[in-house]
């Protein structure tokens, strides 16, 4: 097997790459799985206030931003990225043990900031590791990350049939659980020295040279972002809401599932997808699907309509991520991919920190109906998306069109 054109052929990879990497993807996905759903519900029995919850979710949000390129450059110097995997993990499970005996709002906020901090560089620099594999030996990506997303599913169904028994109660110790195999994996990951390309977070968050020149891509990623954080006040205070509606925590897990389970069945599908289709429908479709999931929520769906919505997350984030990125491989070059990924990393960031924090004071005025104010950041980001199509060059430097159909 040849190297691609440009790169140095290697000896070969190394041994069972792609099983140590999908291990190596389980591990987070295990955390992932137990915090996202269920971590607001352990905040919740300490009976914070909804702006405190709103806190305690944002802060580490906004830090980690700023983190993460930090961590991404210093795995990129070093002479194995899978180095900071073993201090991402080990750091990760001493705050998590830390926040074993912590109840009171300041100490879990500078505990919890903390491990977002340490936290912040695992996944991405897993990815990293991953994409050297594809661009090196030509393995499959989707055969890897797949399984991160099973692991997810899994921690999620598990954790509901947990919290259906325990509470809240049983949200840290099944998490530091979860930082346990981090750590354990991150000795396991393939070690394959210094890396040839910087990875996606390594990039400062400023524009890449020449972007702003570009300003349907800064204006697609702006309004991609937006939509993406329309998704903030779901995520810090759905398994809440529908704990207080009466849902059993296995029927909680099961409706976090459903959604991750929507988004993996659109990234098989997406290569026909996206023969059918163009970059920018995509992208427009799932924001005007945003706007509709977040009106709907409010209403007493039940579960099985509940159920129904939570699929539409295959069109309000996969649809748009996979838009997104191809639109950014057509219109930018490739030695700008890095800084361009780590500016969108930045505003995803940002604003889902700022609509996550807002969102604990939209509860506490409002309840459910908070959510009709996310439909309102999802339709703003679709107009820019809209207008981000409208302002695109009639023609890129290759001659292709870009004036898609829709």
């Amino acid at each position: 097997m040849h190297a691609p054109h440009g790169m140095v052929a290697t000896a070969g990879p190394p041994r069972l790459f792609v099983l140590r990497i999908a291990i190596v993807f389980c591990a987070p996905m295990l955390v992932n799985g137990i915090a996202l759903p269920f971590f607001p519900i352990w905040l919740n029995t300490l009976s914070m206030t909804d702006w405190e919850i709103g806190v305690v979710l944002a802060v580490p949000m906004v830090v980690r931003v700023f983190t993460a390129p930090i961590a991404g450059m210093i795995a990129d110097r070093i002479g194995d990225r899978a180095s900071v995997l073993v201090w991402s993990g080990a750091m990760s499970l001493a705050t998590a043990i830390a926040l074993l005996s912590t109840e009171h709002f300041w100490p879990v906020l500078i505990l919890y900031t903390l491990q977002g901090i340490v936290y912040a560089p695992y996944l991405p620099i897993t990815d990293a590791i991953a994409l050297s594999g594809v661009r090196r030996w030509h393995f499959d990506y989707s055969r890897m990350r797949f399984w991160g997303s099973l692991a997810f599913i899994v921690s999620t169904m598990i954790g509901g049939w947990l919290a259906g028994i325990f509470g809240g109660a049983m949200v840290l110790p099944a998490m530091t659980v979860g930082f346990i195999t981090t750590v354990m994996a991150a000795f396991i990951a393939p070690r394959i020295g210094k890396p040839r390309r910087a990875s996606p977070i390594s990039a400062l968050p400023v524009a890449p040279t020449g972007l702003a020149g570009q300003m349907d891509v800064q204006l697609m990623m702006l309004g991609a972002a937006l939509v993406n954080a329309s998704h903030g006040m779901f995520y810090a205070f759905s398994a809440i809401l529908w704990g207080a509606e009466g849902f059993s925590g296995t029927e909680i897990g099961l409706l976090f599932s459903v959604g991750v389970a929507a988004e993996v069945l659109f990234f098989i599908v997406s290569a026909r997808l996206c023969r059918r289709f163009s970059l920018w429908t995509m992208i427009v479709f799932g924001s005007a699907v945003a706007m509709f999931r977040w009106v709907a929520f409010p209403h007493d769906l039940g579960f099985f309509g509940y159920f129904a919505l939570q699929s539409l997350h295959a069109f309000t984030f996969a649809a748009i991520h996979v838009g997104v990125q191809g639109r950014i491989i057509e219109r930018l070059a490739e030695e700008k991919e890095a800084s361009t990924q780590g500016l969108y990393f930045f505003y995803n960031g940002i604003f889902m920190a700022l609509t996550t924090f807002l969102s604990g004071y939209l509860f506490a005025w409002y309840g459910i109906d908070g959510f009709y104010a996310m439909s309102v950041v999802a339709a703003l980001g679709l107009v820019l998306v809209l207008l981000a199509r409208s302002i695109q060059p009639q023609r890129m430097e290759s001659g292709g069109n870009t004036n898609e159909p829709s």
